[in-house]
């Protein structure tokens, strides 16, 4: 530990030399939801089934999701409860709710527009007041939390700080919120990144919530994750938006919100979902992301080839291929062995997901002490990205 002096000279604080992930945990709400029953939770389009669903999920090869719905499309689970449950499933006798010194919470799907999602959190979980953050953004934002409480608990401001990633996305594309625009099947089929767009989202996304505890000491027994570095950088000054919820992409390439608009327009527009600018992810969202990964590696000084396990955080399999050939052009080849990601059975849940891939890692007998794990989260709202490097120990 490093100790922290006043300008008097008076000890104050004490700083640790490092800081580690203890435990890892996540709530997935109701059962599984196969493929063939997306529709039933969802809702159709005009009442007819969605004809280009089956090539989305081909590409995306998405198996199941979770959706905090019932088969009317009426929600069991808020997002601050999915949340909740989150944290709840960390404690045990060492460990509870009365030991949390910071509670950080990053969501793309906040319930509400205020209070903030870690308000709502703190207010169900705790009797104590206690420090919150709440980070926004997207598939990020969950990393977000992680890297302030990281920098809380290295400042030795912290000692217990517990951050999340969650998602309440199915709420957002319920039938209900859009409108049936023309079949796009066969070019969907010619060119996948189509189905990226407002109506396609739909079946990528899920719901869910995954939390960690970062503390100054590892486990007593067993192993924890040191974090390393997290290393997050944005080109929102080189890039106009490419995914947006509540507001409109206009030619100019500015956002007009939903305050402008009269409530009949948010309807009749579906400004309540998600929307993506297809012809902008495309081009950019991988290249970017490896270029900031080379930044890094002249920063840090980071060896590509003694990364164990590689978590990268895909939205859909499309992407796989196109990331493993920027990483190869680059020298940066990484074998797909070392690929962890577990897509396939919870879906894309954004801020989450990077959660859930660590929590299925972390609580598998596949690690051992010394292993190197890279992390990877690219966010197309306007192109943030956030790359970290975790150590068994």
């Amino acid at each position: 530990m490093r100790l922290r002096y006043d300008h008097l000279g008076d000890m104050i604080q004490k700083r640790p030399d490092a800081v580690y992930i203890t435990k890892l945990s996540k709530f997935l709400p109701n059962e599984p939801v196969p493929n063939n029953r997306m529709e039933d939770f969802l809702g159709m389009l005009d009442g007819t089934p969605s004809r280009a669903k089956p090539i989305i999920l081909r590409n995306n090869q998405i198996k199941t999701r979770y959706y905090a719905l019932d088969e009317n499309g009426n929600s069991t689970h808020s997002n601050a409860e999915l949340t909740v449950e989150a944290v709840k499933t960390m404690f045990d006798d060492n460990f509870n709710a009365s030991d949390i010194d910071l509670l950080a919470c990053g969501t793309t799907s906040p319930d509400q527009l205020l209070p903030s999602h870690a308000s709502m959190v703190h207010g169900e979980l705790m009797d104590k007041p206690v420090e919150i953050i709440s980070t926004a953004g997207s598939c990020c934002s969950g990393m977000h939390a992680m890297r302030y409480a990281y920098l809380s608990v290295l400042a030795g401001e912290r000692e217990q700080a517990v951050c999340t990633g969650s998602e309440k996305i199915s709420s957002w594309i319920l039938a209900k919120f859009f409108r049936k625009g023309p079949d796009k099947r066969d070019e969907i089929g010619k060119t996948p990144i189509v189905a990226f767009e407002k109506n396609f989202l739909r079946w990528m996304l899920s719901d869910g919530a995954g939390a960690a505890l970062l503390s100054p000491k590892p486990n007593p027994e067993g192993h924890s994750l040191r974090i390393e570095w997290i290393e997050s950088g944005s080109y929102a000054n080189q890039l106009e938006t490419c995914m947006y919820a509540g507001g409109e992409k206009m030619d100019d390439g500015s956002i007009k919100g939903w305050r402008e608009y009269e409530p009949a327009e948010i309807i009749d527009k579906s400004l309540l979902s998600l929307s993506q600018d297809v012809n902008l992810l495309g081009g950019n969202i991988i290249p970017l992301g490896n270029k900031f990964l080379l930044e890094i590696i002249k920063k840090r000084g980071l060896e590509v080839a003694n990364i164990d396990w590689f978590l990268p955080h895909i939205s859909s399999e499309y992407f796989r291929s196109d990331i493993a050939d920027e990483l190869d052009r680059s020298n940066l080849h990484i074998p797909q062995e070392k690929w962890f990601t577990n897509l396939s059975k919870l879906g894309n849940v954004g801020a989450a997901s990077i959660f859930f891939m660590l929590e299925e890692l972390f609580n598998s007998d596949k690690l051992k002490k010394g292993d190197a794990i890279l992390c990877m989260i690219p966010e197309s709202a306007r192109f943030s990205y956030v790359y970290a490097l975790l150590t068994v120990v």
